[in-house]
């Protein structure tokens, strides 16, 4: 009898914990980990990452940018103030937007520090913020859309100066917003209603995380979905290209206006191919997300403000609107800004 009840307590534990595998979405691992979506680019194995080459090769690019890059600090805040009742989409630098849609302010992955690394390592970035983190108008919704340094700054997010600010961010990222008081986690595809206008939904990306030697891929990343009124917004943010654009295209397009990595490319000699990283588009792949999402408008970020990989730091963007027509894009349609510029929303989308 004993017998009889030992292996079916095992039975039991066996069936459960594999059913309980089977429900789980792909992208949850066993060990608690996450991996990108199902079909997704493999890290070539002949890859070989050196910090060595890589500082060495780093020193030789030239940090050369047009005075007109940057729009002047007070500018800036004229130009927030004298829009406050518009809806408008102002870039603070690499990642760091706002995003004004009706009554909601909405910031995207905060980063004013000047290293984008632990404590005072990590590269250096070559331009300020186009304000001060205590110049920040009063925000409704925080979006971060996963753990890297040059995303989530930590002592921007300890010193936020609103506090009272909603946050959403994917899996297990909380733990950094604990003097917030309304931290949301998503999992890919969860959905929130934020108010009668906009409702918010974290969606795959091609990616990974990393802070230290110790959690590789212990967060999840992903992308925001803004639906507000009868527009789409898309903050891809950080992420290779892969065939889930298809997919999210199908399920969620069109799209109005997809924000998408253009820098951060190029680690040649250190990665087999130049000019090709699974985990960031380069400009040409950043369009053809785009187009997959069958996307109106794309506004190329994640350059021009810290040195993150090989290529020239004004290459992004010349490339971006040189290929946008290869796309299905007008120029006009591959969006630049400058650092600090502030643009109306109706003047972005038709």
């Amino acid at each position: 009898m004993f017998k009889y009840i030992f292996f079916l307590s095992i039975y039991i534990f066996l069936n459960t914990n594999l059913y309980s595998m089977e429900k789980k979405p792909y992208h949850h691992l066993p060990d608690g980990t996450f991996r990108n979506p199902e079909g997704s680019p493999k890290r070539d194995p002949n890859a070989k990452w050196s910090y060595k080459i890589f500082n060495a090769e780093r020193k030789k690019i030239k940090i050369e940018f047009p005075e007109n890059h940057v729009v002047p600090r007070e500018q800036v805040l004229i130009n927030l103030k004298e829009n406050i009742k518009n809806d408008y989409i102002a870039w603070i630098g690499h990642a760091t937007f706002l995003i004004k849609l009706g009554n909601t302010t909405i910031i995207t992955d905060p980063l004013f520090s000047k290293n984008t690394g632990p404590l005072i390592f990590g590269p250096k970035r070559y331009v300020d913020p186009a304000i001060k983190l205590a110049d920040i108008p009063k925000t409704d919704l925080l979006l971060l859309t996963h753990n890297h340094y040059d995303h989530l700054d930590a002592s921007a997010i300890r010193n936020y100066p609103h506090k009272n600010t909603k946050v959403l961010l994917p899996l297990n990222l909380s733990k950094y917003f604990k003097r917030f008081k309304d931290v949301n986690e998503l999992d890919w595809y969860d959905e929130i209603q934020i108010n009668k206008d906009i409702k918010v939904t974290l969606l795959p990306a091609v990616h990974w995380s990393k802070r230290s030697l110790w959690d590789t891929n212990k967060t999840l990343w992903g992308n925001f979905l803004i639906e507000y009124k009868e527009k789409k917004i898309l903050f891809a943010s950080d992420t290779g290209y892969g065939n889930i654009y298809k997919k999210l295209g199908e399920q969620y397009g069109p799209i109005d206006i997809t924000f998408i990595n253009i820098g951060a490319y190029n680690f040649y000699p250190m990665m087999p191919v130049k000019d090709k990283s699974i985990y960031h588009t380069n400009p040409e792949q950043a369009l053809n997300i785009g187009k997959d999402l069958k996307s109106k408008k794309v506004i190329g970020m994640h350059w021009g403000t810290v040195v993150l990989s090989l290529e020239p730091i004004m290459e992004p963007p010349k490339r971006f609107k040189d290929g946008a027509s290869s796309y299905g894009y007008k120029k006009e349609d591959a969006i630049i800004f400058k650092i600090g510029e502030v643009k109306k929303l109706d003047q972005i989308i038709d």
